[in-house]
C-alpha cells in the first residue's frame, strides 16, 4: 500500500519540481584558450622543448537545466560581507591558501577594521617545509603533494607568521602568473631520490627543499617594514594583523568518528593526521554554518565541487532532483557519497555572503579556481542543498559557534 501511494504521489507532481538533465558543450572561451596556449609555451621554454599548440577538442558534460530556477544572479542579490578582490590561484592546486587567506583577511576587516592583503606564497612556501620535515620523519610514507586544509594555514602563521602580498609575490623569473607544475615536478623528484637512497637527514633534506623553492617561489622575506619599523612576520602578525590563530574552529561531519568529539579528517589533504576537526551531525553542521553567514560572519568551507548540479559558467551550484531528492539529503545520503568517492575533498572555497530565495539559502562563494572566471569572475552561488550533500568542513570563528562549542565532549 504505500508503495503504491508513493507512486501515485510521484504521478501527480508537477513538472515544474522536476530537474532535468540536459548536455552542454564544453568548449574554451578565446581568452581561456590564450591562457592556455601561454602555459603551454612557458613550460615549454622551462623544459628546453619544442612549443606545440594543444588541439582544441570540445567536449560534452551532463548537467542540468537551470533556465526556469528561480535564483541569484549578481552579488546584489545578497548581503555581502567585506573581503579582498578574487585573486585567481591559476596553475596550482592551493586553493586551501587562498580561501583560508581570503577568509583570515575578512576577519582582519572584522575584528580590526584592517583592510589587509596579504601574501598566499609566504604560506605555501613554509607548508612545503613543514611537509618535507614530515616526510622524512616517517621515511616518505607522509603525503606530499601541493593541496592541504584550511588548518595548515593557521598552523603555519603561528610558527613563521605572515607577511603583505607585497612583500612577498612567489612569482620569479619575470612571471605574472601562478604555476607550479615544474616546482612540484622538481620537488617530487628530488624527495623520489631521497627515498630511493634512503638518506633521512633532516636538515640536509630541508636545505635542498628550501633551494628547490627559493628557485621557483622566492626567498621568503625575514622582514617587513611597515610605518617604517622593520618587523619580522611573527611581529606583522601580532602587530598588524592581530589575528589569534587559535581562535578558529573547523567543523566536519562524518560517520567515521562519534559525533560532538574531535577527529581526524580522513582525506589524503590532511596530511599531517590531525585530529582538530569537530565531528557533529549534519544537521547541527549546517545549522552553524547558516547562523554564521546570517549573522554577518565570512567563513572558510571545503568539499566537492564536481557534480551536474555545479556549473561555473552559470555560477550556479545546486543538487538535482535527479541526483537526490531533497527530501533524502541527510547524513547518510551524505555519508554515502563520502564513501564512494562521489564526494570528494576537491577545493576550498570562501563564504562571504547570504540570501534567501524562492524558499532556500544562498551562499555568496569567493573561489579562486578557473571554473569561477565566467559569469561574475571569481564567484559562484551555492544552494543550501549543496552545501548540505557536497561540503566537507568549515572554518568559522570561535564566536559564532558558541553553542555548538559548549556541547562538544
Amino acid at each position: 500500500m504505500k508503495m503504491l501511494q508513493a507512486l501515485a504521489l510521484l504521478a501527480v507532481l508537477p513538472l515544474a519540481a522536476q530537474d532535468h538533465a540536459i548536455y552542454k558543450e564544453q568548449v574554451l572561451l578565446p581568452r581561456e584558450k590564450e591562457e592556455e596556449a601561454a602555459r603551454d609555451r612557458f613550460l615549454a621554454e622551462r623544459r628546453g622543448k619544442p612549443y606545440a599548440q594543444a588541439e582544441d577538442k570540445p567536449g560534452r558534460f551532463l548537467t542540468v537545466d537551470l533556465s526556469a530556477l528561480e535564483r541569484p544572479h549578481d552579488l546584489k542579490d545578497f548581503k555581502v560581507q567585506w573581503h579582498t578582490p578574487p585573486k585567481r590561484q591559476w596553475w596550482t592546486n592551493t586553493c586551501w591558501c587562498f580561501s583560508t587567506t581570503s577568509f583570515l583577511e575578512s576577519e582582519a576587516k572584522r575584528i580590526n577594521g584592517k583592510e589587509l592583503k596579504l601574501s598566499e606564497m609566504f604560506t605555501v612556501y613554509w607548508e612545503y617545509v613543514e611537509k618535507a620535515r614530515e616526510y622524512v620523519r616517517t621515511q616518505g610514507r607522509s603525503v606530499f603533494e601541493e593541496g592541504s586544509e584550511s588548518e595548515g594555514v593557521l598552523l603555519r602563521w603561528k610558527q613563521y607568521g605572515i607577511v603583505p602580498e607585497a612583500a612577498y609575490t612567489g612569482l620569479q623569473g619575470g612571471q605574472t602568473v601562478f604555476n607550479h607544475e615544474l616546482l612540484i615536478d622538481e620537488l617530487h623528484a628530488y624527495l623520489a631520490s631521497v627515498k630511493q637512497g634512503g638518506t633521512w637527514d633532516e636538515a640536509t633534506v630541508l636545505r635542498c627543499v628550501r633551494a628547490i623553492l627559493d628557485k621557483h617561489l622566492g626567498v621568503p622575506p625575514e622582514k617587513v617594514t611597515v610605518g617604517g619599523r622593520e618587523l619580522t612576520p611573527r611581529q606583522y602578525l601580532a602587530e598588524v594583523v592581530k589575528l589569534n590563530p587559535d581562535d578558529y574552529v573547523e567543523f566536519m561531519s562524518q560517520l567515521t568518528a562519534p559525533f560532538w568529539t574531535k577527529a581526524e579528517y580522513p582525506v589524503p589533504d590532511n596530511w599531517a593526521h590531525s585530529r582538530n576537526y569537530l565531528n557533529v551531525p549534519l544537521a547541527d553542521w549546517y545549522g552553524g554554518l547558516a547562523k554564521a553567514a546570517q549573522a554577518g560572519y565570512t567563513i572558510a568551507l571545503g568539499g566537492d565541487v564536481s557534480e551536474p548540479g555545479y556549473q561555473g559558467a552559470e555560477d550556479c551550484a545546486i543538487v538535482p532532483t535527479f541526483d537526490c531528492p531533497p527530501e533524502a539529503i541527510n547524513q547518510d545520503s551524505r555519508e554515502y557519497r563520502i564513501n564512494n568517492k562521489t564526494t570528494d575533498d576537491d577545493h576550498g572555497i570562501h563564504i562571504v555572503g547570504y540570501t534567501k530565495k524562492a524558499g532556500h539559502e544562498w551562499f555568496l562563494i569567493k573561489d579562486s579556481a578557473r571554473s569561477s572566471q565566467r559569469g561574475v569572475p571569481g564567484y559562484t552561488f551555492y544552494r543550501d542543498d549543496y552545501v548540505k550533500l557536497k561540503m566537507l568542513t568549515f572554518l568559522v570563528h570561535k564566536d559564532a559557534v558558541k553553542d555548538l562549542l559548549a556541547r562538544m565532549k
